[in-house]
């Protein structure tokens, strides 16, 4: 460690507590209803495009959730999506909504980090999630294409492929740079139409429902398969965080928005596995991906298998759009930071949205879409576990270093009760990276080894004047934010 306080893995600033925090607490008081980090003079996302801007970054439906049938059979995946939200989905949620509230700016997460523990954490932190994302996001458009392959065989490889994934990725880039507001009721139609179908199948399961089967159980039960698909299926509730400086009232907004995303995405796992594995009698082994189309021809005829295929591919539209806006206001709030170049922060000049951090973003998902990666989307996975285990490691520090920080919404636990709710997701995070193999270790080594090279390196980079960094006096809440005790404007 050096003598600087924002290189070590400490408390940022020290100091007199009540007059660094001053400003951001009478921001955060007013409910963060001020002109908030990156707000560029733009409309702010209300709470109903914000509920389901958060149910694309989570869910988008119940697409993805048949391998916990496959895996275990019809009782515990019933058992596994009724349970599992309280002692994941809820804990991250809450987190999330007390965080955000309390700092309510772009980068999120990042500023929690930051704020914590230092510039160096706040930093990974960044590397950790954005590796995270960018990745889960380059899988949606090759998605969108296996889908439409199977109404138009052509697109299923060749050029026709290409241009299909490019199209995808052009088309919702260019709705992303028209701004959050029309991103997120986009994402409300997108919601209503890629649910409905599983709402329709639900009603015509009722006559054909027989109790009994929901307690059947898979012969060979593989749990690694079930519990990565209870993860995989109910994380990144923290996501929102990121445009949290684009909310109008986030300290009110939010939370409610959180609350509305967390039932409705529970809903909507639980009443189709219900409607499903209730009425037909289908072996364990026949839930493979994609079986809830299958499922719905069964119960109600091919024309509900075709609705909800297409519904797959719309949803596959608003999770790619969720997860590219989340990452792009991700970097901006790093630039406003310091912790990254200015240019990333740059708005344009009629939507003002972060164009710059938008295209990169969506250029480097785009080269994603064209590779294999399983290993890789493990180590994405990994890279999230440990983003979360600092996460919930700065909400219990900042608890103990600033409890006099004022918080529109504080998770309604005293100190040791905090502790216990980070502590059962915390534990079922270290499980999951237990059962990762060497190759996705040694691919999160390598990704994080460069996440540490990029934070030195715009060390270098802002003490020699190479690149521009921001140093917080003209971004709002990042400003303030910064007189708060951040030290990332030092990097």
């Amino acid at each position: 460690m050096t003598g600087d306080a924002h290189l070590g893995v400490g408390v940022g600033v020290e100091g007199d507590a009540e007059e660094k925090n001053a400003a951001a607490d009478a921001l955060a008081a007013d409910g963060g209803g001020g002109h908030g980090s990156g707000s560029g003079g733009g409309r702010k996302l209300s709470l109903v495009p914000l509920i389901f801007l958060i149910f694309f970054e989570v869910a988008g439906g119940p697409y993805g959730a048949e391998p916990a049938v496959q895996a275990a059979g019809p009782l515990y995946a019933l058992l596994g999506f009724l349970i599992f939200p309280f002692i994941w989905a809820i804990p991250e949620a809450l987190v999330t909504a007390e965080l955000s509230t309390a700092m309510p700016g772009n980068g999120g997460y990042v500023l929690w980090a930051d704020r914590a523990f230092g510039a160096l954490p706040g930093s990974l932190m960044g590397t950790w999630k954005y590796v995270s994302a960018a990745i889960n996001g380059a899988a949606f458009p090759a998605l969108c294409a296996d889908y439409l392959a199977r109404v138009a065989p052509a697109v299923s490889g060749g050029r026709a492929r290409v241009a299909t994934i490019v199209a995808f990725n052009v088309a919702l880039t260019f709705v992303n740079y028209t701004g959050l507001t029309v991103v997120g009721w986009s994402a409300v139609g997108l919601g209503v139409a890629s649910l409905s179908p599983f709402l329709v199948m639900s009603g015509a399961a009722l006559p054909k429902i027989r109790p009994r089967r929901w307690r059947v159980v898979a012969g060979e039960r593989d749990w690694k398969l079930f519990f990565n698909t209870l993860f995989w299926n109910l994380n990144y509730w923290d996501s929102v965080s990121t445009m949290a400086g684009e909310v109008d009232r986030p300290g009110k907004t939010l939370p409610k928005a959180l609350v509305s995303a967390v039932s409705m995405t529970s809903l909507g796992y639980l009443l189709p596995l219900l409607a499903a594995t209730g009425a037909l009698d289908v072996a364990p082994d026949s839930w493979g991906n994609g079986f809830f189309a299958d499922a719905a021809g069964m119960i109600a005829g091919n024309w509900l298998k075709y609705w909800i295929e297409v519904g797959a591919v719309l949803s596959s539209i608003g999770l790619y759009s969720a997860t590219l806006s989340s990452a792009a206001f991700q970097l901006l709030g790093m630039a406003d930071l310091g912790l990254l170049p200015r240019i990333f922060a740059a708005r344009a000049p009629v939507f003002r949205t972060p164009w710059v951090s938008i295209v990169a973003t969506a250029a480097i998902t785009l080269g994603m879409s064209f590779l294999s990666f399983d290993s890789i989307v493990a180590a994405a996975n990994f890279l999230y576990s440990l983003g979360m285990l600092l996460e919930f490691a700065a909400f219990v520090w900042l608890r103990v270093k600033q409890p006099g920080l004022t918080r529109p919404y504080r998770v309604p636990a005293r100190l040791p009760a905090a502790v216990v709710l980070c502590l059962v997701p915390s534990a079922f995070l270290v499980f999951v990276m237990a059962i990762a193999g060497w190759k996705v270790y040694a691919i999160s080594a390598a990704f994080t080894a460069t996440g540490v090279a990029v934070y030195y390196l715009m060390r270098f980079c802002k003490a020699r004047g190479c690149l521009r960094f921001s140093d917080g006096s003209d971004h709002g809440t990042a400003a303030v934010y910064q007189q708060d005790g951040s030290n990332a404007g030092d990097v």
